[in-house]
Formats: structure tokens, sequence, C-alpha cells
């Protein structure tokens, strides 16, 4: 669990907690040293509280988990991707306010 309350995945466990959950998964692909991935801290608590029962959001630190981070060819943080049915079905780059990024989920949610 990371500061913010949100789930912290990792390779050993991304199959299972990612890839395996009944409901769709936003993952954000972050890192200690990414101030735009900080200010996503509050947004992505609050998505997580607000739509835990559609949503299932966690964060993956790219630097302690590189071979999930090289499988999806995350190349900028923040990286955001939607993961449903063991599948990426959407990916963003970039923080954004929580109302854009509901708007943006609308459609895999």
């Amino acid at each position: 669990m990371t500061s913010n309350g949100v789930p912290e995945v990792t390779d050993a466990g991304f199959a299972g907690e990612v890839l395996g959950s009944e409901l769709p998964v936003l993952v954000e692909f972050t890192a200690d040293w990414c101030p735009p991935c900080r200010q996503m801290a509050p947004v992505l608590s609050a998505l997580a509280a607000e739509e835990g029962d559609r949503l299932r959001v966690v964060q993956l630190n790219v630097d302690r988990n590189p071979a999930t981070t090289n499988a999806y060819k995350v190349l900028s943080m923040p990286t955001f991707m939607v993961f449903r049915d063991g599948e990426p079905v959407k990916s963003m780059v970039g923080s954004r306010p929580k109302r854009r990024l509901l708007e943006e989920l609308s459609d895999v949610i």
C-alpha cells in the first residue's frame, strides 16, 4: 500500500492482482523521481475511493518492477493503463485532473 492508500503491485504479483482481476484495473506506472506522478496521488486516491466498486486502482513503480514496465513498453511517467479480462484496453500518458481522467475512463468502466 502506498502512502496515498492506493495498493502497489509488483512484477511478481501483476498477473494475479491485475490480469486476473474481476474488475477493470487502472494501473499507474509511476516513479519516485516523477513530480507529475506525485501530483496524481490525491487524484488516484479519490478515484479509488469513489469508483472502487467498478474499478480497481493500483500503482506500479517502474524502477522496482522493470519486467512489467518493459513488457508493456512504458517509456513515460506517469502512464495509465486500463486492463480488462487480462488485456490492456486503454493507455494514457501524463497527469490530468480527476474530471478528465473520469471522462477518459467512462468507456471502460
